[in-house]
């Protein structure tokens, strides 16, 4: 396996990426890193320190994504939304695990029935929380709803600086 890796330096980064290497290494089932990096994410956290003041002011056009750290078996990714900014309603290629360092991120869940998809859940994600998921049952669309500009860490299974992305699909299906 390939080990490349990309870091930019950020303060916490290392001793982040030092912890999530270690449960990665244990090579457990997706959703049991997913758990693991979970719990890891709430005791090491980072602020919002982590990105310069540029970096936290985001896009007026769409949210951002910033690249922290990326090698073949997990990504680091800083989003920073602006308020009412949303994602496409989509699903991943791995295991995620996010944490909000500020503003409010409205997810809201779905399932795939085949023709359309039904709406299965609702969650207001706020500074400090921290979840963490496997596909599959991972479709969902996500929306700043606070005032402010939202940042959230995400970290996930696969090298999204090789993927361009960790987004698996996007769903255009009627919802019901």
């Amino acid at each position: 396996m390939d080990m490349a890796t990309i870091t930019t330096a950020r303060p916490g980064l290392d001793a982040l990426v030092s912890g999530i290497s270690e449960i990665v290494g244990l090579r457990r089932t997706p959703r049991e890193t997913a758990y693991a990096v979970a719990d890891l994410l709430r005791d090491r956290l980072p602020g919002l320190g982590l990105l310069t003041p540029q970096e936290r002011e985001g896009s007026p056009d769409t949210y951002v994504s910033h690249l922290l750290h990326a090698r073949d078996d997990f990504s680091i990714v800083a989003v920073v939304w602006r308020p009412g900014q949303y994602t496409v309603i989509h699903d991943h290629v791995s295991w995620c695990t996010f944490g909000i360092l500020s503003g409010i991120e409205h997810e809201t869940l779905y399932r795939d029935m085949g023709d359309h998809l039904v709406e299965i859940g609702r969650a207001d994600n706020r500074p400090g929380e921290v979840s963490g998921f496997a596909p599959p049952g991972d479709i969902h669309m996500v929306r700043n709803i606070s005032a402010e500009v939202g940042v959230s860490l995400h970290v996930y299974g696969a090298d999204v600086s090789r993927l361009g992305s960790s987004v698996r699909r996007v769903y255009d299906l009627p919802v019901r």
